[in-house]
């Protein structure tokens, strides 16, 4: 009996696990603070693991943020995946915006990727980040069938909310009124669901946070 897909797939999944922690620990602490060592932490596996697996801190950076990219495409093409054609521009950006929605659980995408965005200066990571930038750009505007301007649009919302998720300022919506007017404004009938989205939202372990 040929045991190879199972290893193959028992490794796929380590590696998938590594990336999740990692995503976690530099959406927490910045590609600076990230160390190899509290992601192993975070992983529960051997720092010497991590760098046999990914090589370096930067390539391991580089991994997290094409996971993340692929996360993103992924969920807003099945999020459009029912288009016929006949949909006007409301019903696509708001198919859009809906899956957008479900990336908020997953705190590590989003926090990863504000930190790549202060990295465009790099000569590795900015190239990347770019690329795969534009890439979302162009499944909004071309595989959503929306115009350039509402493409624009939506991909500033997009960074609006990303700012939002990194200041948890649904910690505070029930302290502070004006961040639940905030809120409100920005996902309307969904507000307390994104706030309950983002209080479960999974954040790296207190012990590799410090």
């Amino acid at each position: 009996m040929n045991d190879a897909p199972e290893r193959r797939s028992s490794s796929d999944d380590t590696r998938e696990h590594i990336l999740a922690a990692a995503a976690l620990v530099f959406g927490e602490r910045g590609f600076a603070g990230g160390t190899t060592d509290a992601i192993a932490k975070s992983a529960g596996v051997s720092q010497a693991y991590v760098v046999r697996l990914f090589g370096s801190k930067q390539e391991l950076f580089l991994a997290v943020i094409e996971r993340a990219y692929a996360r993103i495409t992924d969920t807003f093409r099945d999020g459009i995946a029912h288009f016929d054609g006949t949909e006007d521009i409301v019903s696509r950006t708001d198919a859009l915006g809906e899956a957008y929605v479900t990336l908020i659980k997953d705190r590590g995408i989003l926090l990863s990727l504000m930190h790549a965005f202060t990295l465009g200066h790099d000569a590795h990571v900015g190239p990347v980040v770019r690329q795969r930038f534009l890439e979302i750009y162009r499944v909004v505007r071309d595989e959503a069938g929306v115009d350039a301007d509402t493409a624009t649009r939506f991909m500033a919302s997009g960074m609006f909310i990303n700012t939002l998720m990194a200041l948890r300022i649904a910690d505070v919506v029930d302290a502070e009124p004006d961040a639940r007017e905030l809120l409100t404004c920005v996902w309307g009938d969904s507000t307390e669901a994104v706030v309950a989205l983002t209080a479960n939202a999974p954040t790296a372990p207190e012990s590799v946070r410090r």
